[in-house]
C-alpha cells in the first residue's frame, strides 16, 4: 500500500517482516555516554500484554501507561536507508524498533486505534530518531529519518503477534 489512507475503514494486507526484542537499553538515557551492547533478538512471534509491552523486551512493564510499549518500523524505510547510505548489509535491528512492517503507512496510524494481526493498538506518535542513528547507520541518518522513524504505540489487547502476512484494520483514522 502506498501513500496515506484515504478511507475511514481501511483494510490492507501488510507483512510483518521481523520482530525484535532486547533485554536492555543501548541508547535510552545514554546521551553523552557510550552505547551499551545489548543485542536485538529476532523472534518469529512475541507475546503482547496490554498496558505492559512485549514479553522479554526492555520496555516491558517500564511504567504504567507508557507510550512506547511497542514500536513499529517500515520495511520500506529500511530498504531506502540501505540505498541512501550505500549500506546494502544494513539490518533492520540497528533501528532498535520492535516490529518491522512492510506495506503499511505508519504515520497515518498516529492518534488512531488499529488492529494488526488480530491485536488492538493505539498509535501514539512518531518514534523519533535519535543522534545514535548517525553512528549505527551513517552520518546524516538522524536528519534523514525525521518523519520516517516509525510508530510508538500502546498495546490494548493481549495476544501473540507473528511474522508473516497479516491484516491491518484501522476503522477510525480520526483522533481518539
Amino acid at each position: 500500500m502506498s501513500g496515506y489512507f484515504e478511507a475511514r475503514d481501511v483494510k490492507s494486507s501488510p507483512v510483518i517482516r521481523q520482530i525484535f526484542i532486547s533485554a536492555g537499553h543501548n541508547f535510552f538515557g545514554r546521551h553523552g555516554q557510550a552505547a551499551n551492547t545489548h543485542g536485538m533478538t529476532g523472534l518469529p512471534a512475541v507475546w503482547c500484554r496490554a498496558g505492559w509491552g512485549l514479553a522479554g523486551d526492555r520496555f516491558y512493564g517500564y511504567r504504567p501507561d507508557y507510550n512506547g510499549q511497542v514500536t513499529f518500523f517500515s520495511w520500506e524505510v529500511v530498504e531506502a536507508a540501505r540505498r541512501e547510505f550505500n549500506r546494502p548489509e544494513l539490518g533492520a535491528e540497528v533501528f532498535r524498533r520492535n516490529v518491522i512492517v512492510e506495506g503499511c503507512e505508519l504515520n497515518a496510524l498516529v492518534a488512531t486505534r488499529f488492529t494488526l494481526g488480530g491485536l488492538e493498538f493505539a498509535g501514539i506518535s512518531e518514534a523519533r530518531p535519535c543522534h545514535w542513528m548517525n553512528t549505527v547507520v551513517a552520518p546524516g541518518a538522524e536528519a534523514w529519518l525525521k518523519g520516517r522513524g516509525g510508530l510508538r504505540a500502546k498495546i490494548l489487547t493481549d495476544g501473540e503477534l507473528r511474522c508473516g502476512p497479516t491484516a491491518l484494520i484501522a476503522p477510525d483514522l480520526l483522533p481518539w
